[in-house]
């Protein structure tokens, strides 16, 4: 048995967590606040399940087990865990208050440093999270142009009109459903049809502008072009791109500018805090439809989101993870190769926000592969859940850990799958797909 495997079998290895979970589900469902966070994607009984801390790129445990973290909180951690330039601003911040019966000076200075940074930016509104933006994006793009559909691709949040469009539809009114239509990335055609066959209907067209692999050359301006042609309005959901694959987002790094623009995730590195921005017509009818949040101005997160901007304006923070996402993703696909695991896996995305990819052969089941692979590198102390999501925390000896890690299990999942034993390696029950985009 492989010493990874005999320390996943430790039965005191996730003792804490597990009992911690039981506990948790008394109260709470699934015993988490974040699907992500819960057994649907770590699995149980070899895995960490609670976190006790973490500081710059190291994640302890609820058992006290130290992990490099390739997760960085779902990539809403940019700079690193408790970054010190960020907690100051938060420190002093919470020292004077972090809500009023006003509006507080802040909620002007962070929204002029979004102004000036990302292009679409004219005027920004701030919310809590991913959802709040891309639901009071729509909401915008309603307004404006007085249609309903909305065409979409990818994910955009757990709001009605997003999730009511794949398989965890349940408590979605049908009505509401009908009302968003799914599109394919990276094919014009595809989206050319639907703006043809709902001429005059579509309000909004909402993508993320990269996930997974980076657009066809002109996709983007393609995109832009058909919305004009059409008069609807480009939605770039940037909650995992903004301020992480640029400084001004993808749409600065691809130079196509949307009408508007949602931002979360790293806004803040850590701090609840989310934006939608865009062109000022647009942004205008906020004044007359109703998105309002007592929480929307909490001085304590736009501190830290100050922190965060102003020192991605004086230190090399999106340049530096470039540079190691590269080297990460090269070293991945060199240790692919070498063992003959890129017959079932494969490395793409931005250098900063990189994704593993299984596709397992005929008669293995990839959720099983993918659970083995977890259960391995989470006893190796690597933390991620398929993406790379880098920060500015992570230096030679976090990329060298997980290239470690990786030239250990990887050959070790190519012998599963030559042999046709991957289940019987698990010592946990395979994970399952959370949902299915229709």
């Amino acid at each position: 048995m492989p010493a990874a495997t005999a320390r996943a079998l430790e039965p005191h290895r996730y003792a804490a967590s597990e009992a911690l979970l039981e506990r948790a589900r008394k109260t709470i469902p699934l015993g988490a606040q974040t699907f992500s966070k819960s057994v649907t994607q770590l699995p149980f009984g070899s895995a960490p399940l609670f976190a006790s801390r973490a500081k710059g790129a190291t994640l302890w445990d609820e058992d006290g087990n130290p992990y490099t973290d390739f997760c960085n909180a779902l990539c809403a951690v940019t700079l690193g865990y408790a970054d010190p330039d960020v907690n100051a601003a938060a420190m002093m911040q919470i020292a004077e208050g972090s809500l009023f019966s006003l509006s507080h000076r802040l909620e002007a200075e962070v929204a002029e440093m979004i102004s000036a940074m990302v292009p679409c930016a004219e005027m920004v509104r701030f919310g809590k999270n991913g959802s709040d933006a891309t639901t009071a994006a729509v909401r915008i793009a309603r307004a404006y142009t007085g249609r309903d559909l909305v065409l979409m691709c990818g994910y955009h949040g757990w709001q009605d009109w997003s999730i009511g469009t794949t398989t965890r539809h349940k408590g979605v009114p049908s009505a509401i459903r009908e009302l968003t239509i799914t599109f394919p990335y990276d094919d014009v055609a595809a989206l050319e049809g639907l703006l043809q066959r709902h001429d005059g209907e579509v309000a909004a067209i909402i993508m993320e502008p990269m996930n997974v692999r980076a657009p066809s050359p002109g996709y983007l301006t393609a995109v832009r072009r058909l919305a004009d042609r059409y008069r609807v309005v480009l939605i770039f959901d940037e909650t995992i791109t903004g301020f992480r694959l640029h400084d001004g987002g993808a749409q600065a790094l691809f130079g196509v500018t949307p009408d508007l623009a949602t931002f979360g995730k790293g806004l803040a590195n850590g701090f609840p805090l989310s934006a939608v921005a865009g062109k000022k017509a647009l942004m205008m009818e906020m004044e007359e439809i109703f998105v309002s949040s007592t929480m929307g101005g909490e001085a304590v997160s736009l501190a830290a989101a100050r922190a965060v901007l102003r020192k991605l304006q004086r230190e090399p923070v999106i340049p530096s993870m470039r540079i190691r996402g590269a080297e990460i993703q090269a070293e991945v696909e060199a240790a692919l190769t070498t063992c003959g695991a890129d017959a079932f896996a494969t490395v793409s995305g931005d250098p900063t926000w990189s994704f593993l990819t299984f596709s397992a052969p005929e008669g293995i089941d990839v959720w099983s592969l993918k659970t083995l692979f977890l259960q391995e590198i989470f006893a190796r102390g690597l933390f991620m859940l398929g993406t790379h999501n880098l920060s500015y925390a992570h230096g030679d000896e976090e990329v060298s850990h997980l290239v470690s890690v990786y030239r250990e299990v990887l050959p070790m999942l190519a012998e599963a799958v030559q042999a046709g034993d991957v289940e019987r390696r698990l010592v946990c029950a395979p994970l399952k797909p959370l949902f299915a985009v229709r």
